[in-house]
């Protein structure tokens, strides 16, 4: 990275603008920024990391206003940089946030931070980017460096070297940690630190499982559980236990064949006693039985002739149900016969026979089929008519419409041009509409923006609350954590102190003398009070990042939202969005109208075509009309004098025909009765000789006899089953009572029941006891044979688990260095740092001992200082080897001027590796902000010769400093000045 030019405008101590060219101080290779103190020196190198980075060095990067308080009211600050980094030229504009002159009325408003990323390319500046997040990973990805190294590799900060010198090993582990990435080692520490736990826990839980089946094994032989010190013993205590229920089981199972076999023997008695009094009660039955169907004998008889007499007249009902049937056919049949020949006694003799009725009817038929003809002329006058009536009301309709279509010409034409010319009138209104739909979006766009705007500033207040809170809660609970580490430290001091004894060398020192030992009131916190203490810390740190994330994404969209709706009220948002609203409703509306006139006008104008067209079609329908109304006047005379003649004194032909036809039909309804009563009589005697023959031949002597004998189906069902029972009882009767085996029975004594029952009621109880006690036996067993299996498998599952906890321990305690073979104690984070600090110190002496002459190197050392409180804080320790006395020195015991040169020399041996580290771009402008007031005039040259070599490579070194000699020594220079209206630069070369 070399820098070309810095402009700064109201930033810092500058008031006005000024403007840096570092292309021409970097000509001469070494460069002097000098001036008063408190002229402004610093605040350039402030200028140009914030440029790059958005944020000012140290701790000045805490105070919010960077702007200039002598700039004048209005004046914003701004940074441009132009630089190259990685052969890419770039100018970075930056403007912080700071508070203006609201433009309309008193008071003052935020002006957001901006920045605007550019990039020279084909001889013109092309935009990059103008988000602050954005452009922030853009320089840190191409500087390959975050802002906190830039700062130390670049900048090398007054006075920050020599306070890491002197620091103890807990504030350089944190200067270490921002500068090197070591979060990969911290998270391989949590990640075994949590699988530690998790293996703890996993393990534990396989164990409790297998101890809680090792106490269903107990719960089910009835035995107490026994606590066990390793769960490898479980199985065989289970195994013993499971044998020694089998010998009962076994026991068991012979008193329960015994028991069976008396239980079988009992139940077979009593089932012989039992079939023996049921022989003989089925015995005893059957004899009831046969006194009871002796004494149903008779009744059995009569049934049988009743039987007997309905079978035979079964043979006779048929006929007598005909004659029936005949004579309720004849007597309506005659009926109607009479009614029929009496309804056309009007047309013929009383008494007329069936000839004179069919010759009459067939007349009447003829007459009708003649006057059938004349339908088609009759038929024919009705079109006429309705033709007729038809074209009087086409004229009807015809002459009104051609009045109206005679008017409607003499009007639409002048209605047609007014329309057209309001057309014109309406377009040209409607043409402001897509102009006024643009206005209304950007107004509703910038008064959401400003409604949002309002509630993120709201939520961002809140955020930031939030975020402060988070803070002091992280550094309080980091604070505790460091607070019980140096308790515990102090406390196993104590302890170590209480074991000592005079003359017997110490276990850490190996001294024997003990002039202060230390001493305690308080037992030392535990590992595990700290380690949650640890978590409670790194619970809060995850808050702090957490709001911190939520407050930058607050802050980016408000820069947002004011980019939209800059200062602008809601209120005066919503009045512009109103106006646009108005306007396009206005110029809607006339769209509107625009499209009513344009239909209005094309309906005008096919009306207008209509009218003419009617007009021709209605002149030619009144020609027509007239001409067809005389034809059919004269058709019509001609046939209503034929259907007159053909009526004969009937009102009409249809009139006519059906006065005939009517006649016609009940002329022939009265021959079909005749005939129908005249058959009807023959079948009724014919019936009623065959019944008489038919009964006499049954055995009756009339067909009432008939009659009565007669029964129903169900009933002749009924007798017959009846019969068919008794013969069938009577039957298993005489069987049963010829059976020789209940004879046997009832010949002989009768059993004792209640004797052998009660007998297999006491074998039955003593064999459910035996069957229980061999059930529960045999479950008993079957549930050890399974539990063994399930604690086998439990213990099997428990050992990998254990092997597994085994090992995560042995690394986690390796990793965090409480293994007792990590010697140094050192966890694996700051063993990295160690080494990353070794090469640090290699670096620093290639260039500390050229400007001590010789004398001094910097040592690192592995050992805990004395002041040192973290467990894992070994391995940063720095010494300061004499070469003059041959001995280690503390850097507190260096002067002034060696501290500087020691710190320096520190420092650029820090900038190698980081830089090297990071994997960066090459720094081509290197900044010294140190104090060369504290060097003789021979260790200067040295210092100045060392910082001559920086320039290989044609890297650019700027001193930082107000020394008077060095003026002299440097000819580029460049001066910061101040006065009462702010400071400002010259450049000198």
């Amino acid at each position: 990275m070399r820098l070309h030019r810095l402009e700064i405008g109201a930033f810092g101590p500058f008031s006005g603008t000024e403007v840096v060219d570092f292309d021409a101080l970097s000509d001469a290779g070494l460069f002097l920024i000098q001036g008063r103190t408190g002229a402004g020196k610093t605040s350039v190198l402030d200028a140009v990391c914030f440029a790059l980075y958005g944020q000012v060095p140290g701790v000045r990067n805490a105070v919010k206003g960077l702007r200039s308080d002598h700039a004048r009211p209005g004046a914003g600050p701004r940074v441009v940089l132009e630089t190259t980094i990685r052969g890419r030229r770039l100018r970075l504009t930056r403007s912080p946030a700071w508070e203006r002159p609201k433009l309309r009325g008193s008071g003052t408003t935020t002006e957001h931070a901006k920045v605007i990323v550019e990039e020279f390319e084909h001889s013109a500046w092309t935009g990059l980017t103008t988000r602050l997040d954005e452009a922030g990973d853009l320089v840190s990805r191409m500087l390959g460096m975050t802002a906190v190294q830039f700062c130390q590799v670049a900048l090398l900060p007054q006075g920050e070297f020599a306070g890491f010198l002197r620091a103890g090993a807990d504030e350089r582990r944190k200067v270490l940690e921002r500068l090197f990435a070591t979060e990969v080692f911290t998270q391989v520490e949590k990640w075994l630190a949590d699988r530690r736990a998790a293996t703890g826990r996993e393990a534990a839980e396989l164990g409790a499982a297998a101890a809680s089946i090792a106490d269903r094994v107990a719960e089910t032989t009835g035995t107490a559980a026994e606590p066990f010190a390793e769960v490898e013993a479980l199985p065989a205590w289970a195994a013993e236990l499971a044998a020694g229920h089998e010998d009962v089981r076994a026991a068991v199972t012979g008193l329960r064949a015994e028991a069976a076999t008396v239980l079988e023997t009992a139940r077979a008695a009593l089932d012989e006693a039992r079939v023996l009094a049921d022989l003989r009660r089925r015995h005893a039955d059957a004899v009831a039985r046969r006194a009871a169907l002796r004494d149903r004998a008779e009744h059995k008889s009569r049934m049988a002739s009743r039987l007997d007499a309905a079978a035979r007249a079964d043979r006779v009902v048929p006929l007598v149900k005909a004659v029936r049937d005949r004579h309720q056919e004849a007597v309506p049949t005659r009926r109607r016969a009479d009614e029929t020949r009496a309804a056309v006694g009007a047309l013929l003799p009383p008494n007329a026979s069936e000839d004179v009725l069919a010759k009459a009817e067939r007349a009447r038929r003829d007459e009708v089929a003649a006057l059938e003809g004349r339908r088609a002329t009759a038929a024919r006058l009705r079109e006429i008519e309705d033709e007729r009536a038809a074209l009087a009301g086409e004229l009807a309709r015809l002459e009104p419409e051609e009045a109206r279509i005679a008017a409607a010409l003499a009007e639409l034409p002048g209605a047609v041009e007014t329309r057209r010319a309001e057309l014109d009138e309406a377009r040209i209104a409607a043409a402001a509409r897509p102009g006024a739909e643009a206005a209304v979006a950007e107004a509703r766009r910038r008064l959401d923006a400003a409604q949002r705007r309002d509630q993120v500033e709201q939520l961002l207040t809140e955020a930031e609350e939030a975020h402060r809170d988070a803070v002091d809660a992280a550094q309080d609970a980091r604070q505790n954590v460091l607070d019980l580490r140096q308790s515990r430290l102090d406390g196993m001091a104590a302890v170590l102190a209480g074991d000592l004894a005079d003359g017997e060398p110490c276990r850490v020192c190996g001294s024997t003398e003990h002039p202060e030992p230390a001493t305690s009131d308080a037992p030392p916190p535990t590992d595990e009070l700290i380690d949650r203490a640890q978590a409670e810390a790194d619970r809060a740190q995850a808050v702090r990042e957490r709001t911190g994330r939520e407050v930058e994404a607050k802050r980016a969209e408000r820069d947002h939202l004011l980019d939209i709706a800059g200062e602008a009220t809601v209120d005066g948002l919503a009045g512009q969005l109103a106006d646009a609203e108005d306007d396009l409703r206005d110029a809607a509306e006339s769209a509107a109208a625009a499209e009513r006139l344009e239909a209005d006008l094309h309906r005008l104008e096919q009306e207008l075509d209509g009218v003419r067209d009617a007009r021709a079609a209605i002149d030619q329908a009144l020609t027509e009309n007239r001409t067809k109304d005389g034809e059919l006047a004269a058709e019509r005379a001609r046939l209503s004098a034929e259907l007159a003649e053909a009526l004969d004194g009937d009102a009409t032909l249809e009139a006519r025909i059906a006065r005939l036809g009517g006649e016609a039909d009940a002329l022939a309804a009265a021959v079909e009765a005749l005939r129908a009563s005249v058959r009807a009589a023959g079948e009724l005697a014919a019936a009623r000789a065959n019944l008489t023959a038919a009964a006499e031949a049954e055995g009756f002597r009339t067909p009432d006899e008939v009659v009565e004998a007669a029964l129903p189906d169900e009933d002749q069902g009924a007798l017959r089953d009846e019969i068919r029972r008794l013969d069938d009882e009577e039957a298993a009767v005489r069987d049963l009572l010829a059976d020789p085996a209940l004879a046997t029975a009832a010949a002989g004594p009768a059993p004792d029941l209640p004797a052998l029952e009660a007998a297999l009621r006491a074998a039955d109880a003593a064999h459910t006891g035996a069957v229980s006690a061999a059930d529960r036996a045999r479950h008993r067993c079957e549930r050890l044979t399974e539990l063994r299996r399930d604690l086998d498998a439990a213990v099997r599952a428990w050992r990998p688990a254990a092997e597994r906890h085994e090992v995560a321990k042995r690394l986690a305690d390796l990793t965090s260095g409480k293994h007792a073979t990590n010697r140094h104690a050192m966890s694996l984070s700051a063993y990295v740092l160690a080494a990353r600090l070794e090469q640090v110190v290699a670096a620093a002496n290639e260039r500390l001992g050229r400007m001590s002459g010789g004398r001094y190197a910097l040592v690192h050392t592995t050992d805990k200082a004395a002041g040192d409180r973290s467990r894992s804080a070994g391995g940063l320790g720095l010494r300061v080897a004499d070469a003059w006395t041959g001995l280690d020195r503390d850097p507190v015991t260096l002067s002034g001027g060696e501290s500087f040169i020691t710190s320096l020399a520190l420092a650029l041996g820090l900038a190698d590796v980081v830089t090297a580290e990071a994997g960066g771009a090459e720094i081509g402008t290197l900044f010294v902000d140190e104090g060369f007031g504290t060097l003789d005039e021979e260790t200067l040259d040295e210092v100045m010769d060392v910082l001559d070599g920086l320039r290989d490579g044609g890297r650019a070194v700027g001193i930082v400093s107000h020394v008077a000699e060095l003026r002299s020594r440097i000819p580029a220079q460049l001066r910061v000045t101040k006065n009462r209206r702010g400071s400002t630069v010259e450049i000198t070369v």
